[in-house]
């Protein structure tokens, strides 16, 4: 089915009911009859009959999809989601200790070198090369010992020829020293110490600003901090440092089947996972969740919530409600609500009745409730949008080819994700009937999807598969 929009063909979205039911029929026409009402599924997938016998078939009320694509593909999905996500300029000043896992919003540069000064890599002596050139087991080099640095420490004196000072690791080496001796390599000697090995000029001496020079620029603006720029930080005397805010996302879970955690489990209820392990899964990922709610099976209900996000969250998702099922609640929240739709559906397994459209400026997710297809969905497509509106390209997933030893039996007619665990160049998954999308137990432990393109028949075991690292 096709229609006229601002002069562009446009292919009406692919309604096709993905649910058997026991009372249709499919005949030579390649329709198939609903049960409660006169309603056809055609051989395009699209659905007619009046919105009374739609309603008897279980069959929410059809979404208006001009304007907005049907049956992407992942890329096409991804691509119009952040053509909407937004670059966060907002920043703030955080303390040192909480920088990890933060973006810098500024260019860093050195205001001094570090170290500050020349200084010893060894316990030891600092001597003049000079006076220990022929020194040896037999013949050892006998210095005078004017005093001694330790680390923290400072010397005004000079080391003279015949002399050395008594030093430590760290320790800022005195002027006329050119190199320092292992202790090792005396007598230990306090007064007078006899040295029994050569050292070159500058050998065993760190020069000042050997790590980092005075107005080198250490760090640019938009590094991902982690406990090593924390420590370069440090170095620099950095007590606080200016980084972008975190990204803020709200996340609602539809479905009145969903019950909370740690309550007694009514007949016909199961406890809602998936709004516990996407928040989780958005915390890892360094995000500032700004709601956490789940909301009922009622349209109006979850077109408010949406609305009261769009002001605080740079990114709203939710799962659950995005078939075709007479609870199926998205479709007409986000027309109550007059979002942009985008796209319906991604040519993909799991996770392809995803919606993506978009809320007075703010994108919104919207994904399967099945766990797994929302966990897919949400490396997938969330990730890559953490990434750009956070200035943190490692956010986005990684990839490479491994091999699968015990291969896949099933064909794959459109793309599919399968979870799997990934090491040293194979990847291995869990057995074949732990693959629905409604179960998350075998994704324990998983580090990875692999990625099956369309049209693939079974994967021969030894066979070479991408592979999405997560």
């Amino acid at each position: 089915m096709e229609f006229e929009e601002d002069g562009r063909k446009m292919r009406a979205g692919d309604l096709k009911v993905e649910r058997e039911f026991g009372e249709g029929r499919v005949d030579g026409s390649g329709e198939t009859a609903l049960r409660g009402g006169d309603v056809r599924v055609g051989a395009a997938g699209e659905i007619a009959g009046s919105e009374s016998d739609r309603a008897a078939a279980g069959i929410s009320p059809a979404p208006d999809f001009r304007g907005a694509a049907d049956r992407v593909s992942l890329e096409e999905a991804a691509g119009f989601l952040l053509a909407h996500c937004q670059v966060i300029r907002e920043t703030e000043t955080v303390p040192l200790l909480d920088c990890a896992g933060r973006v810098l919003a500024e260019d860093v540069s050195a205001g001094f070198d570090n170290p500050p000064f020349d200084r010893s890599p060894v316990d030891g002596y600092a001597v003049r090369s000079a006076d220990i050139a022929q020194a040896s087991q037999e013949n050892p080099a006998v210095l005078q010992v004017i005093g001694e640095v330790d680390a923290g420490g400072w010397s005004d004196d000079e080391v003279g020829p015949g002399q050395a000072m008594r030093i430590m690791t760290g320790a800022p080496i005195p002027r006329g020293a050119d190199c320092c001796v292992y202790q090792e390599q005396t007598d230990y000697g306090e007064e007078r110490v006899q040295v029994y090995k050569p050292c070159g000029p500058w050998k065993n001496y760190c020069f000042k600003g050997e790590d980092i020079e005075a107005g080198t620029l250490v760090l640019k603006e938009g590094t991902a901090l982690t406990y090593v720029e924390t420590g370069i930080l440090a170095g620099l005397g950095r007590e606080k440092v200016k980084v972008y805010r975190r990204t803020r996302v709200a996340v609602f879970a539809s479905g009145d089947e969903l019950a909370e955690p740690g309550t007694e489990l009514a007949p016909g209820k199961i406890y809602d996972n998936n709004l516990y392990f996407l928040a989780a899964r958005l915390r890892e990922l360094g995000v500032e969740i700004t709601a956490l709610e789940r909301v009922p099976d009622q349209p109006e209900v979850m077109a408010k919530r949406l609305v009261s996000a769009c002001g605080q969250a740079d990114l709203i998702i939710t799962t659950g409600g995005v078939s075709v099922g007479k609870k199926d609640i998205m479709h007409e929240a986000l027309a109550l609500c007059k979002a942009q739709r985008l796209f319906w559906k991604i040519r993909m397994k799991p996770g392809m009745p995803t919606i993506g459209s978009v809320l007075e400026g703010t994108p919104v997710v919207s994904l399967s409730g099945n766990p797994f297809g929302a966990l897919a969905d949400c490396e997938l497509l969330v990730r890559p949008m953490l990434a750009k509106a956070g200035h943190n390209p490692a956010l986005n997933p990684g990839s490479c080819t491994a091999v699968m030893p015990q291969g896949f039996p099933k064909a794959s007619p459109s793309r599919r994700f399968l979870r799997g665990v990934c090491e040293n160049g194979q990847v291995r998954i869990p057995e074949v009937k732990k693959h629905a999308s409604g179960i998350l137990s075998s994704m324990s432990g998983c580090n990875c999807l692999v990625d099956i393109p369309a049209g693939t028949e079974a994967v021969e075991p030894g066979g070479k598969v991408r592979v999405i690292l997560l």
